[in-house]
């Protein structure tokens, strides 16, 4: 019946697993839980707990082989035909979890369940909350809006283990970054739908703000990678920054956003990581970053 994945990385997961192990046995299903440390160092203790488990397996993997891989490696190891993936800084939120996947298990399915983000945070998570909330629940106006889009995320997942096998997340791709675009791309590319649920897990493992800043500059220079190396043509037609920023390029104007990002940068940032940050301004941000990042390209 139902594989459930969690790679995990320094993360404690013993309340994640033993939430859904409890879920799994009440449903009375054919289940197991494979967790598998991706070269973690901490939290190794209070994970091995999982092992007294029944239907848990539980590995260490001495070396970080990266959240492609370790996906791929998962599943590999998977014994039945549904696979449901989860980020490890999840935590469930509803006790019907796992019956609202159940009811999704069908042939050729690929269902995203989305998240959310708790209402109380400290201002030093308040983009990545906001941002969260407002973009990765899967409201009716967010599936429309993904729907349209296509848009691929995997912070928790099914999907009929034979879709799974012939796609997989590449392994080859090693930039920070947008693994689950390119899957989803993929998915698409072998003829694949996957469709949206309001199945929410709560993200738990939030980055403060400088933290997310950088990291969203990791995957915008990741993402401009893809979109300039002409291997997926309709990434500008999926990604609402790229489809601004396509635009921009048509008109040539490249190179006057990136010389007005270089003088506001400093307090669009400081506007952004404050107590009640503005997500229009984190999209210019977003926005002037790429065109920023193109001129030094283009200028060596």
């Amino acid at each position: 019946m139902l594989s459930i994945l969690i790679p995990t990385y320094n993360y404690n997961i013993t309340k994640l697993v033993n939430d859904l192990h409890n879920q799994a046995k009440l449903l009375s299903i054919d289940f197991e839980i494979v967790v598998a440390e991706d070269g973690s160092i901490f939290f190794l203790e209070e994970n091995k707990k999982i092992e007294s488990l029944s239907n848990v397996k539980y590995e260490i993997l001495k070396k970080n082989i990266g959240r492609s891989a370790i996906r791929n490696y998962l599943a590999d190891k998977a014994k039945y035909e549904y696979l449901l993936f989860f980020d490890c800084d999840s935590e469930i939120c509803v006790p019907d979890f796992l019956q609202k996947y159940i009811e999704n298990c069908k042939k050729n399915c690929v269902v995203l369940g989305g998240r959310i983000y708790t209402e109380n945070f400290d201002s030093q998570y308040s983009l990545l909350a906001k941002y969260g909330k407002k973009n990765e629940r899967n409201t009716s106006k967010n599936i429309k809006k993904h729907s349209a889009h296509k848009v691929f995320t995997s912070p928790n997942f099914l999907i009929y283990k034979k879709i799974f096998d012939k796609v997989k997340f590449d392994e080859n791709f090693k930039e920070y970054g947008h693994e689950d675009t390119i899957f989803g791309f993929d998915l698409l590319k072998f003829g694949y739908n996957f469709d949206y649920i309001d199945n929410p897990v709560l993200h738990k493992g939030l980055d403060e703000n400088i933290s997310f800043i950088e990291k969203t500059k990791l995957s915008l220079n990741t993402l401009l990678k893809l979109y300039k190396s002409n291997k997926f043509p309709e990434l500008n037609k999926n990604s609402k920054i790229l489809i601004f920023f396509s635009k921009i390029e048509k008109l040539n104007l490249v190179s006057i956003i990136a010389f007005f990002y270089k003088i506001f940068e400093k307090q669009i940032i400081k506007q952004i990581t404050g107590k009640n940050p503005s997500l229009f301004l984190f999209d210019l941000f977003k926005l002037g970053y790429l065109c920023e990042l193109e001129q030094r390209i283009k200028t060596g």
